[in-house]
């Protein structure tokens, strides 16, 4: 063989090598970012690695914030009730503004969530926690403007 056709040959190998190489590491890291998002637990702290909390001071906090009280209502079991008050915090003064417009409809979900559940199911602070989880699902669903961020339970009597 000649040196020409022994150089363009090697020249050749040496192609097809690199492009082996670099095929493999872009399937490598494709491959590994499927994995990553597909894991929800990864995913959810990739996602909130560089979010920094924006604090909020109470005077805001107290703008925001719409109060239901006195609601009073059957649970789900014979001859209990409960009476039960709610302080919502809404994202921004739209939602607010919007909250505040379906007052008749939050506290109709309010008193159908409440007559759902049993007094097993309102004890203690799961049972409140469970109780706020449910009310934001439902509230939250309806909302466009804004939406509640949280909600704080500040009265629960069960008879």
């Amino acid at each position: 063989m000649n040196s020409k056709k022994i150089i363009t040959l090697s020249l050749g190998m040496l192609c097809a090598g690199l492009l082996v190489a670099f095929a493999a590491v872009w399937l490598y890291n494709f491959l590994s970012d499927q994995n990553s998002i597909a894991d929800p637990g990864k995913k959810a702290v990739n996602s909130v690695e560089t979010v920094e909390g924006k604090k909020v001071s109470a005077a805001e906090i107290k703008k925001l914030t719409v109060t239901i009280d006195n609601v009073i209502t059957n649970l789900n079991e014979p001859n209990k009730a409960v009476k039960a008050s709610f302080a919502f915090e809404l994202s921004g003064d739209k939602g607010k503004t919007e909250f505040e417009n379906f007052d008749t409809r939050v506290k109709s979900v309010i008193n159908s969530t409440l007559a759902d559940l049993t007094n097993e199911q309102l004890a203690g602070s799961k049972g409140q926690d469970y109780l706020a989880s449910l009310l934001m699902n439902k509230i939250n669903g309806f909302l466009t403007e804004g939406k509640v961020s949280r909600i704080n339970i500040t009265e629960l009597i069960v008879q």
